[in-house]
């Protein structure tokens, strides 16, 4: 099996991200750091990333978390922030994000050990869908609406045309669900600002399929088999 590959299986991480860290030589295969992609290992091998050993997993674990606020998709952090792994029950195999949710933004996040599945769904081709629901200051306008449905020109890129239903427009603020299928850094804010609104709060609704429904913030569970079967649909 290829080293990304089998880091992908054991849920360091997605298959491109893998191959990041054994370019930058964060990888060891029998304690000796290997950067060359595509470099055969198998089950004898020892693989150890960052210093830790790094096991095949045999049992595929899909786990759906409402993500807080004030907490980052990462499984570590350098600045000592709270973490997503740190809410994952014990118990629970080494799971890893699929895709990221800001610090200031909470909602729906799946978490696997399946790599392959986490490289796919996080692929630009595929274009899985997001759905945001944003609290917006001021007034949505009917001509702004129809700009963010057929797409937005940000600094280094034209955001697609999104979804867009006006939940509630009040005095000072509106209530918006947006739904788009790429996945660049900040884009639902940075298209809302494009068109002349800050965002005050942004909750992410549903990830594909997979929604939080009524699971509390910092909750996780199982994903369902009605997901899971939706989720393999969509690639």
């Amino acid at each position: 099996m290829r080293l990304q590959k089998y880091l992908a299986h054991a849920g360091v991480a997605s298959r491109r991200a893998a191959e990041e860290l054994i370019a930058s030589g964060k990888v060891r295969v029998n304690g000796k750091i290997v950067r060359e992609l595509g470099t055969v290992v198998n089950e004898n091998d020892r693989v150890d990333v960052n210093g830790r050993r790094a096991v095949l997993e045999a049992r595929r674990v899909y786990l759906v978390m409402n993500k807080p606020l004030g907490v980052v998709t990462t499984m570590r952090d350098p600045q000592g922030r709270k973490t997503v792994a740190e809410l994952i029950p014990k118990g629970w195999p080494r799971v890893v994000p699929v895709g990221r949710l800001d610090y200031d933004t909470d909602g729906a996040l799946l978490l696997t050990n399946d790599g392959e599945l986490a490289n796919v769904l996080t692929h630009p081709r595929f274009g899985v869908e997001k759905t945001y629901r944003a609290l917006l200051q001021g007034r949505l306008l009917p001509e702004q609406v129809a700009e963010l449905r057929t797409g937005v020109a940000l600094e280094e890129f034209r955001a697609a045309g999104a979804r867009l239903r006006v939940v509630a427009v009040r005095r000072d603020t509106s209530v918006v669900d947006l739904t788009v299928h790429e996945g660049k850094n900040r884009q639902v804010r940075r298209m809302f600002e494009a068109v002349g609104h800050k965002v005050l709060a942004l909750t992410r609704l549903r990830f594909g399929p997979i929604s939080v429904g009524s699971l509390a913030p910092g909750a996780v569970r199982p994903a369902t088999e009605k997901e899971l079967a939706a989720l393999r649909r969509l690639v």
